[in-house]
């Protein structure tokens, strides 16, 4: 078996790269830095922390982009707050630290929950935002009419309903080391030998920094209580709204957290929009890096080559 690391080396992983902390949105966000030129920020979903995005910030910052992984709110070295785990703080989080880092707009290429935050701050925050890769995600208006009339994409996400109850979540997620986040990475994989077992120690020990566990539950509490709710309508208005900047949908083929059924419709909610499908579960960044960024970087090119 193999052991776990301290967490908070986990969260502090020294590389080619440099760790700082920006103040953003009343709150602190641990970043991850690399490289030079036009700024891309990466956000990392449930249930990982920056440390997904390692390959990345070395290929994109060698390709001449200024890289930024960024751990979200109550991830990994960011605060853990006790509020803020809605969208539209979430995306104003995304939109302040993008400030902080004195860059006038960036990329965002999201994963799983950053995927949702890159939808909602393209919406919300147009002018810090030039273009969007969301990965392992839908748009939130065909993902929600799929968590109601999908069954197949209800049982996928069944995990979330669980989620709802009080305590008893956060005590699982943390239980036995955190044994259950390694059986997520491994359930929604489909490639073989992803994750290895030090990535799976790695991820499981920066869940077990004090209320990080709370902090990832309290996201899908508000995803599913906040629909007959007065913010939940309010959010549903909001991205109702075709945003302008160009989208590149990365999704896997065989993805069985949010099926590629359920991003199909993504589409209407986007002026510029491609869409590439790869041979991977939820994680394709990981899965097949490769892959991922000979999709990603051509696009990256054209984006700032155009704008």
């Amino acid at each position: 078996m193999t052991e776990l690391p301290d967490p908070l080396a986990a969260v502090r992983t020294e590389g080619r790269w440099t760790h700082r902390d920006v103040a953003a949105n009343a709150a602190r966000f641990h970043v991850v830095e690399a490289g030079e030129g036009p700024t891309v920020v990466l956000l990392h979903g449930f249930p990982t922390f920056w440390w997904t995005w390692r390959r990345q910030l070395l290929t994109y910052a060698d390709a001449g982009y200024r890289v930024v992984a960024m751990d979200l709110r109550g991830y990994g070295g960011s605060d853990h707050s006790p509020h803020g785990y809605d969208p539209f703080t979430l995306a104003a989080d995304v939109s302040g630290v993008i400030r902080s880092l004195g860059a006038s707009d960036a990329v965002l290429i999201g994963h799983g929950w950053g995927g949702l935050i890159a939808w909602t701050a393209a919406a919300l925050h147009p002018e810090v935002v030039r273009a969007i890769a969301p990965v392992g995600m839908a748009h939130p208006a065909p993902l929600r009419a799929a968590m109601v009339t999908d069954s197949a994409q209800r049982r996928a996400g069944r995990y979330t309903i669980g989620f709802q109850r009080p305590f008893i979540p956060e005590h699982q997620l943390t239980a036995h080391n955190a044994a259950r986040i390694g059986r997520y990475l491994r359930r929604w994989s489909a490639t073989a030998g992803w994750p290895s077992e030090e990535e799976v120690a790695t991820y499981r020990a920066a869940m077990l920094l004090p209320a990080s566990a709370h902090c990832a539950v309290e996201y899908h509490r508000w995803a599913l209580r906040s629909i007959p709710r007065r913010d939940g309508r309010r959010f549903v208005q909001a991205m109702s709204r075709q945003i302008t900047q160009p989208v590149l949908q990365i999704h896997g083929s065989a993805d069985p957290a949010i099926l590629p059924s359920t991003v199909d419709g993504s589409e209407k909610y986007a002026a510029a929009y491609e869409r590439v499908n790869l041979a991977t579960g939820h994680f394709p960044h990981e899965e097949d890096p490769a892959a991922f960024d000979a999709a990603v970087l051509p696009w990256l090119d054209k984006v700032f080559t155009d704008s």
